[in-house]
Formats: structure tokens, sequence, C-alpha cells
């Protein structure tokens, strides 16, 4: 979880027409995005029912090629819907299980462990998938990426305006169910997040921008300094009430349509919401 959150997809749909995002590279972000809503819809569900059926947690090498798989059926659902021929569709979907399938021989032998076969599993399938896209770049280049016409179905058109949401939704999933209160230096990505993106961006040319965003590094940086050194059960409210706070900081900046895009904005807040208000959950009714 904190691997995920620690990452923000700095893109919304109002960017993703192929008048602003190279087709190719709009494609790929869009792989990745269905990559990640399949991992985190299909893991959950399919940890719930091995635990309903008795089932232990699965072997390493066995667990990260279920990622693959629940990753490849959500590119696959995605590509479907988009009109993607068979053969891109199998070789998107290849390129889920050949890193792991790669990892998967010095794991067995000992030369890496279990953590490096995950991660790098992960790393590696985004160049995989880069080089299927470019293998059909021309199939990919034609499908332009269009909204859902008001003839769509109204949760297709749910889902295309409001993927943010949804994709935190997805993220925040797992507090839920299991609620926990995420570590001190989480706070440190929630400082460094707008600076980062505002740099890419290059929107911190304004005198006024860049003092507001440095206080924000600031004042979050002194809240994870403040966990660290304080410790116990006050570490933990200041962690959660930190991301609360951090929701109005995203709303701020959603409602200026400045610094980061609105759809990042949007993200943040609706995943630090969920976050923040899980773990005030577990911190008041842990015994």
């Amino acid at each position: 979880m904190t691997e995920l959150t620690a990452t923000c997809a700095a893109t919304t749909h109002d960017d993703l027409p192929a008048r602003r995002v190279p087709p190719l590279a709009r494609h790929l972000l869009e792989m990745v995005l269905a990559m990640v809503v399949g991992m985190l819809l299909l893991g959950p569900a399919r940890g719930a029912l091995a635990g309903a059926l008795g089932l232990g947690p699965a072997a390493p090498g066995t667990g990260a090629l279920l990622m693959a798989t629940d990753m490849s059926l959500g590119m696959s659902v995605w590509m479907w819907y988009r009109g993607h021929s068979a053969p891109a569709i199998g070789e998107m979907a290849a390129a889920m299980y050949a890193p792991v399938l790669l990892l998967a021989v010095p794991y067995a032998v000992g030369l890496i462990g279990a953590g490096a076969l995950m991660v790098g599993g992960h790393l590696l399938m985004v160049p995989a998938m880069a080089a299927a896209v470019l293998r059909r770049r021309d199939e990919y280049a034609e499908h332009r990426g269009t909204r859902p016409g008001p003839d769509a179905h109204p949760l297709v058109r749910l889902a295309a305006h409001r993927w943010p949401t949804g994709l935190a939704l997805l993220m925040s999933f797992d507090n839920w169910i299991t609620p926990a209160v995420l570590p001190w230096w989480t706070l440190l990505g929630l400082a460094a997040s707008y600076l980062l993106v505002g740099a890419w961006r290059r929107r911190l040319g304004n005198r006024r921008v860049r003092t507001v965003q440095l206080a924000g590094l600031l004042g979050w940086t002194a809240l994870a300094v403040a966990a660290l050194v304080v410790g116990g059960d006050a570490a933990r409210w200041i962690v959660a009430v930190g991301w609360l706070a951090h929701a109005v900081w995203d709303a701020f900046h959603h409602w200026r349509d400045e610094v980061v895009p609105r759809g990042y904005a949007e993200w943040c807040a609706v995943l630090d919401t969920a976050l923040g208000a899980t773990m005030i959950l577990f911190i008041v009714t842990s015994p």
C-alpha cells in the first residue's frame, strides 16, 4: 500500500486528447492504468476467495504470476473495449508475464529474493509494454482515445470522466478491509509531491505559487519529523491527521486548477480522505 500511495499518475482526462499527448504515449499510459486497476480490484478479491476456501498465501513465485494475471485481465478488458486486435491483446498480456518468468529463474536458484522478484517484475513490465506498443505502432496510433459519446452506457461515461476517483477508491480498498496507520515517512511524500509535479510541468514560475508550495513542503515535513520524534499513539494521530489535512490541500489545488492537473488533485483528494479516515477509525477502535 505504501508503495502505491507514494506514486501518483500525474495526468488527467483533460490531458489525454491526441492534440496534447502523442498517441503511443497515451496508450501506454492507458495500459498502465488498466494494469493497476486490474491488480487493485482482482488481487483483494482473489485473496478473499482463497481465505474463504481455507487456502494459505501463495508462494512468492506463484503470487507474482497471479498478480501478472490480475494485471493482464485488467488490460485485456480495456483493450477489448478500445477495439484492439486479439494479437495486440495477447502481446500485451505476454508483456505482463515475461518479466516474471525471466526473474523466476534467478529466484529459483537463490540469486534474488522474493522482494526483488516482485519489484523487478513490476519495473520490467513497463519497457515490455512499451515494446509491445512499438511493435504495433500503427494500430495504437489509429485509436485516438475519444471520450464516450452520449449513447455510451452511463457507467462507461462515469468511469471515463471520474476515473481519478475510481482509481483512488480502488487503491484505498485494502485499508478499509485491513486498516493500518501508514509510516511517518509517507508524510514526506505528501510534502514533496506537488513540488515535483509542479516542477515537471513548469508551473512554479510564479513567486506566490512557489511560496505556497514551499510552505506546504515545510508543513508536512514538520509533521513527519514530529511523528518520528514523539512516537506512540501521538505519532499515529499526527500521520492520520496529516493525510486528512492534505486532502484539503488537494481540494484547494483542484479548485485553483494550478500546479498539478485537476485529475491529479482529484485522485489525491479522494485517496488522502479515504486513507486518513480509515487510519482514524483504526486508531479509535484499536484496544
